[in-house]
């Protein structure tokens, strides 16, 4: 047997001659642990309470001599580290200890852990008791092996291997289970009317309002103001309701010149673009024409951009005659010492000319319709128009685009984010699905449901708690995540009662984490004829590993190794130890 180093400590030729003897041979069993190897879950700090009873054969060890039982956890042949020894001294041995301890100074680098044994011809069950903390990774699978070996110079062979205890988190099997919240959404007809504004800054000739495309940068703005309303009338589908022009009377000069003046700019600017989009007589009695005062917040506003000191005089002007109009102001701010700056350079050159349109996109009714218009023209649908879509996709990757269409152009659509995010969920996309919720705005309803499960799929429980009380009372989704939740945070007794009116693999694997193994099989049994999934199938291979019914046990094993994580978690599970030898095992292909 390969030669193991318990503990490392330097031992005089002298200590070496007084304690002898590496091994006895008295014994012919091995240490074990009773009643039968514990199976440990990590706790949501991910530590286990190794609570064990090592039981110890009569004559195991000499009178001579000292037992030590290292536990090591191991992940396959891998060691990932040590935990403190269970070290029994016998009576000789103890006697010797003592005596170089107080004649030659010895220091014992167990003496923290060493219990004295007064009778090593008798059995006897010594209690193990140590929480430790686990490396990160997988815990399914681990092992804990304790390396015995009997001592009587320091360091010696290692002379038995024993099976101690079992590491098995279950977790990752409850997160598969997860409840997502799915909203079917209700088709109405509604309106589609759907609105636009825009500003326009043109230059004029003083105290005139025809059109000059050639002064400033009017063309630019003419053609932006052009390009907004063209594609709404030129599209067959769409229909022009209104638009609303309005020129912004300057501040400087009197109201009652720079209104009419303004209206008439307007009407330029309707009569333009009326022309360009060729639009005829019925077609320009939605457009309307107006004023109003532009004012002198903009020329304040440009001071105190510019760093100009003197907008603070404008600004308490402004202030002193709110409510009155642009003429009053205007009458104290000339008599500023700073006018001549004000009007040489904050007075604007150009006139703003402000529109605002609305249109109505026709509906769409028959659901052949909704399919066909959708395949080319989806931004002219309604966001009830688009769910509706949804419903008519037959596959979940079709659906899954629907979706996420429907938040390019409403980005604020619950229902859409929270469907979308229970396909992201069942597709194991988690962070994806968290960030889909948030980003329609704060998470209640349904919504609520799949940001806990988000949140446990990613192991963040105290958050997933969080979401969930945001949930309707009573919601049945968010009943059964909280069971995940109390599953996952090794509270099975709690987890059992929540799931157990649900009578899924869930529950019957949390009836399995509480040796409930005959209402767990009561479960599966009922479950069963409608429900083929691989962890259903693991669930009841398990059940039927522990009751010793191997073919059925096997016939199981077939359907739950078809899925690959669960592959690898039949290959390292302690119930399927027993029968690793059966030839059916290689057939399974799944690995020690």
């Amino acid at each position: 047997m390969k030669k193991t180093t318990i503990y490392s400590y330097a031992c005089a030729v002298a200590v070496a001659a007084c304690l002898s003897a590496c091994r006895s041979g008295g014994g012919q069993r091995t240490v074990s642990v009773t009643p039968r190897v514990p199976v440990l879950v990590p706790d949501s700090a991910g530590c286990v309470d190794m609570r064990l009873d090592v039981a110890v054969p009569p004559r195991y060890f000499s009178r001579r001599s000292r037992l030590i039982v290292l536990p090591q956890l191991r992940e396959g042949s891998q060691t990932l580290c040590e935990y403190d020894p269970v070290v029994l001294d016998a009576p000789v041995y103890s006697k010797k200890m003592h005596r170089l301890e107080a004649l030659y100074g010895y220091a014992d680098s167990l003496a923290g852990l060493r219990r004295p044994v007064s009778r090593t011809r008798r059995g006897m069950v010594v209690p193990y008791n140590n929480k430790v903390a686990l490396p990160q990774g997988q815990n399914n699978g681990r092992r804990v092996y304790g390396v015995v070996t009997t001592d009587g110079c320091g360091e010696c062979s290692a002379i038995d291997t024993v099976l101690l205890a079992v590491i098995d988190d279950p977790a990752d099997l409850f997160r598969r289970k997860l409840a997502p919240k799915w909203v079917e959404p209700r088709f109405e007809v509604k309106p589609k009317i759907r609105k636009g504004r825009g500003t326009a800054h043109i230059q004029f000739i003083i105290n005139r309002y025809d059109i000059r495309p050639e002064l400033g940068n009017n063309r630019a703005e003419l053609d932006t103001m052009l390009a907004r309303l063209a594609p709404v009338v030129a599209d067959t589908l769409a229909e022009l309701t209104s638009v609303g022009i309005y020129g912004l009377a300057s501040a400087d000069g009197p109201l009652s010149f720079n209104t009419p003046l303004a209206r008439n700019r307007a009407n330029s600017a309707m009569r333009w673009l009326c022309d360009r989009l060729g639009l005829g007589a019925a077609e320009r009695r939605v457009f309307t024409t107006g004023s109003r005062p532009e004012g002198w917040e903009p020329v304040v506003a440009a001071m105190a951009a510019a760093g100009n000191a003197d907008s603070t005089a404008v600004r308490e002007i402004l202030d002193r005659y709110a409510g009155q109009n642009d003429d009053v102001a205007e009458r104290y701010i000339r008599r500023l010492a700073c006018w001549p700056v004000i009007r040489d350079n904050f007075l604007q050159k150009d006139r703003k000319v402000e529109y605002v349109y609305t249109y109505k996109i026709r509906n769409f009714t028959t659901d052949d319709e909704l399919l066909r218009m959708y395949a080319t023209r989806p931004d002219a649908f309604s966001e009830d128009e688009l769910l509706r879509v949804s419903t008519l996709k037959p596959t979940r990757a079709e659906k899954e685009e629907v979706y996420r269409t429907t938040l390019r152009y409403y980005p604020k659509s619950q229902a859409a984010a929270n469907n979308l995010a229970a396909i992201l969920l069942a597709e194991g996309k988690a962070a994806e699905a968290e960030a889909v919720i948030k980003g329609v705005g704060p998470a209640d309803g349904a919504l609520s449901v799949n940001l806990a499960a988000a949140y446990i799929a990613q192991g963040r429980l105290d958050e997933a708690e969080q979401a969930l009380a945001q949930a309707p009372a009573g919601d049945p989704e968010a009943r059964y995540n909280l069971g995940i939740i109390r599953a996952c945070q090794n509270r099975y007794a709690e987890a059992y009662d929540i799931l157990k009116p649900y009578g899924d693999a869930a529950a019957a694997l949390a009836a399995l984490c509480l040796g409930r193994d005959g209402e767990a099989e009561a479960i599966i049994r009922q479950l069963e004829p409608h429900d083929k999934s691989p962890l259903t199938a693991y669930v009841g291979a398990r059940i039927a590993a522990r009751q010793g019914r191997a073919d059925d046990m096997f016939a199981r094993l077939q359907r739950a190794a078809a899925d690959k994580e669960l592959a690898r978690r039949i290959a390292s599970d302690y119930d399927f130890d027993p029968y690793r030898a059966d030839g059916r095992w290689t057939a399974l292909g799944v690995g020690r």
